[in-house]
């Protein structure tokens, strides 16, 4: 093996030596024709600095959306995903006619949907996906694409729900018993159907029990009247559910402290 790299590093110096004096030539013919062969054999860096070149040169010709198309990719390919979906979203006010621009459009969603982090970090990201994956399946709405783009979709939403559910959870978990209560209520209208839905109500009713135990005397009485409320909304929805027993301790501690 060791007799083998000091040719293996020849082959690299000579490789290098080839591609700067590709880019520095002018026979642009030839520097697309390389383009395209680094491209397949997924070379993506060297690729991506010839078809930067080429950009201004081809501006207006035939191979002008071929350039800008597949320069995108060698940014989505080398993980550049910011940069990729700026090109593919460039992509179509350029070449509007290309008939790459449908993908273009997918893979802005496509590259945007890469940027989106876990649950406990921003959603910006997903949230613009699911509003750009939304326009693409309006604008092609017999695309192949489309049930890849249904899924994404349902796979940004529960992150969302997640992060939704998590952000409200905390501020039952610091003793913030007003913010808990304005978050969770926010959680529940933002996401109806969420698998979380028991378990918000429940820390609705328990955050209302608290602030009342916790308020001052003449705070008390409208507290626990509202936590009873929150009690029998709950028990009709969840009469047999995971917290219906610690439910119906609150409802009668606060139920006794009203006859008082």
């Amino acid at each position: 093996m060791r007799r083998f790299i000091p040719f293996i590093l020849l082959l690299v110096i000579v490789s290098s030596c080839k591609y700067e004096k590709l880019l520095k030539s002018r026979d642009y013919k030839l520097k697309y024709s390389k383009a395209l062969d680094y491209y397949a054999k997924e070379d993506y860096m060297r690729a991506e600095g010839l078809f930067e070149q080429l950009k201004p040169v081809l501006r207006g010709t035939k191979q002008a959306d071929t350039v800008y198309f597949y320069a995108a990719y060698c940014s989505y390919h080398q993980k550049s995903y910011l940069l990729a979906s700026h090109y593919f979203d460039e992509f179509k006010k350029y070449y509007g006619n290309s008939h790459f621009v449908e993908e273009a459009e997918f893979m802005n969603a496509y590259s945007t949907y890469q940027l989106s982090p876990r649950p406990s970090l921003d959603q910006a990201y997903s949230y613009q996906t699911i509003a750009l994956l939304g326009l693409y399946m309006s604008r092609y709405p017999d695309s192949e694409r489309t049930n890849q783009c249904l899924d994404i979709v349902e796979e940004l939403r529960n992150k969302l729900i997640e992060k939704s559910f998590q952000s409200a959870k905390l501020y039952f978990n610091l003793e913030n018993f007003d913010a808990a209560i304005i978050a969770l209520n926010n959680s529940i209208e933002a996401f109806p159907t969420t698998k979380y839905r028991e378990e918000i109500l429940f820390l609705v009713l328990k955050s209302k029990f608290l602030l009342a135990e916790g308020s001052v005397p003449e705070k008390k009485i409208e507290r626990y009247q509202s936590t009873v409320d929150e009690y029998y909304a709950f028990s009709g929805e969840f009469s047999e559910g995971t917290y219906i027993e610690e439910a119906k301790q609150i409802f009668e501690v606060s139920n006794s402290k009203l006859k008082n």
